[in-house]
């Protein structure tokens, strides 16, 4: 927990102490300042991605998406109102350092659970379950990784997409961007072939009004990504994060969330990975 916490605590007892040698009438029956509740004044600082339609987007400081939806309903259920949420834009290449660095309290930006990560980030969830793909031009005869070789493939730096097409299809020449934006206007200009990354995400990219029949998503997805919470290494909320996670699915608010991020995009989630089950914290 944030040292503010604990500074805010003890301002709060300060001031309970001073209203009650002065007689103010602000204590309870116990003598005690009432509380303003369980997250008092203070923010929460979650990352998001600012560059991912349907996900996380920045629509001038004000933020839609899937995990933007998740992230207010955890929020809240760990006593945060949605004024008390502050985003932070989190890049993929940055993330790790960000939570290491005190930056973020949580990030939900599409945030891949590996054995890597875990050697220095902590994750709550997954809350859900993607397929790497790849978004194509509408008369492209791409249908699968296999035919990628000699081909321009874009992908974003720092991402596991960009390394499992490095890992594993070697005659691909990858060209790396900052943000999938850049990857389908490079492939509008005829420089890329295809772009690739989880399914949702390239759904909310072929849905944005201004790509509208100009793109598809193959369909044929190569990989199971695991959507966690990052979370500081030592942080006590994972428990709470998942229960908020499994509350969500079961009052049907998760499946709403899916369905009004992708509306448009032709897009349906595999059913056999979804919704996940949160799995235990370490």
């Amino acid at each position: 927990m944030r040292k503010t916490r604990y500074a805010a605590a003890a301002m709060a007892a300060v001031a309970a102490l001073t209203l009650s040698a002065c007689g103010g009438g602000d204590e309870d029956a116990t003598g005690s300042a009432p509380e303003s509740g369980e997250a008092g004044g203070e923010t929460i600082r979650v990352g998001i991605k600012f560059d991912q339609p349907g996900l996380g987007y920045d629509e001038g400081g004000s933020y839609s998406g899937f995990d933007v939806d998740v992230a207010k309903y955890v929020a809240n259920e760990l006593g945060y109102t949605d004024e008390q949420i502050e985003f932070v834009e989190s890049p993929s290449a940055n993330r790790e350092n960000m939570l290491q660095n005190d930056q973020v309290d949580m990030i939900f930006a599409t945030y891949s659970i590996t054995d890597t990560r875990k050697e220095t980030v902590a994750f709550a969830g997954p809350y859900f379950i993607a397929g790497q793909d790849l978004l194509v031009p509408t008369d492209s005869d791409i249908t699968g990784p296999e035919d990628l070789e000699g081909k321009n493939l874009c992908s974003v730096t720092g991402s596991t997409s960009a390394q499992k097409i490095k890992d594993q299809y070697p005659g691909v020449q990858l060209v790396e961007q900052p943000g999938y934006a850049e990857c389908v206007t490079a492939m509008g200009g005829g420089q890329i072939d295809a772009v690739t990354t989880d399914d949702i995400i390239l759904a909310g990219l072929a849905a944005q009004d201004a790509n509208a029949g100009q793109y598809r998503v193959v369909g044929n997805t190569f990989s199971e990504e695991k959507y966690g919470v990052g979370l500081p290494q030592g942080s006590d909320r994972c428990e709470d994060i998942n229960a908020a996670i499994t509350k969500m699915i079961d009052e049907g608010a998760w499946k709403e969330a899916i369905a009004a991020n992708t509306e448009g995009a032709d897009y349906s989630y595999n059913e056999e990975l979804n919704p996940p089950t949160p799995e235990p914290c370490a």
